[in-house]
């Protein structure tokens, strides 16, 4: 039975009862606009010393906000009464439909486009272009460190965008893995870089555009090819990107002039050849 304290008001020792309560305010200020304690009070039937304890909670978590009660007409004497409005975080804690908007817009952009392959790929331009000025805020960052060190400053920087990243040493995909990287020179070591949370999973489970952009970015600010082990669009437990510790080629590879290579067969190369070589030394390993 629930203790009472003085003058007879029930006192919860349940924390479950207490965020029971504390989230039938949250949803009586959601569903009735910026309210008073005394308001709250009575139409949840409530104390109003209850209320403000739960109100003074749901102050401190971010989830409500004290206002200064807009008063039309001539005010009163005395203080003006405060009223407690959601903010942007309390809202978010309820249902949205923001996971539809998304992919109503990006079915917009492949029907307005034509649909099929052409459709996919208008889909798949959005989302390079947006991943592409997610990084741009990562890439100050990331180019202030060493390369061995990129990894973990990468998880820093989304963890700071909600997607709870983090980076660990981890050995390279096994063998059978379809993402194992095929050269056997390359380092058997790397790190993962995990996100333990998506903010567009929904979403990215019917446009998998967003996943490949997103790692396609990675790559690039990492200076070195990265491989997309797991999803949580696709049903996985974590997001797991795996970043080599060693490339096959150096970073600058394909930018290297031809007259750095080893010397060449006394045969002049014809066009042919010529080409076949630029495009070994621009490839990316597997």
């Amino acid at each position: 039975m629930a203790a009472r304290a003085t003058g007879g008001a029930p006192v919860s020792s349940s924390p479950d009862e207490q965020s029971g309560t504390r989230n039938r305010v949250a949803r009586s200020i959601l569903d009735h606009g910026p309210s008073t304690a005394a308001e709250l009070a009575k139409r949840l039937e409530l104390t109003q010393a209850a209320v403000r304890r739960h109100l003074d909670a749901l102050v401190a978590e971010g989830v409500v906000e004290p206002r200064d009660k807009r008063v039309y007409g001539s005010r009163g004497r005395g203080r003006p009464a405060k009223v407690f409005a959601l903010t942007d975080c309390g809202r978010d804690a309820f249902d949205q439909a923001y996971d539809q908007l998304a992919a109503d817009a990006l079915r917009w952009i492949a029907r307005t486009a034509g649909g099929g392959e052409v459709g996919d790929a208008a889909v798949a331009a959005f989302a390079r272009a947006r991943a592409e000025a997610q990084a741009e805020k990562y890439r100050t960052a990331l180019e202030s460190v060493p390369p061995e060190e990129r990894v973990r400053v990468l998880a820093a920087a989304l963890s700071a965008d909600g997607y709870a990243a983090t980076a660990r040493s981890a050995p390279a995909p096994a063998p059978g893995h379809p993402a194992a990287p095929a050269p056997p020179e390359q380092s058997p070591g790397g790190e993962q870089l995990c996100q333990h949370h998506c903010p567009v999973a929904h979403t990215a489970e019917q446009f998998p555009q967003l996943c490949e952009a997103e790692t396609e970015v990675f790559s690039r600010l990492l200076g070195t090819h990265v491989q997309r082990l797991a999803t949580i669009a696709h049903g996985d437990g974590v997001c797991t990107t795996f970043v080599p510790r060693a490339q096959l080629h150096p970073p600058d590879a394909r930018d290297r002039p031809a007259s750095s290579a080893p010397s060449a067969p006394a045969e002049p190369p014809t066009e042919t050849s010529n080409a076949t070589t630029v495009n070994e030394a621009g490839r990316n390993p597997a």
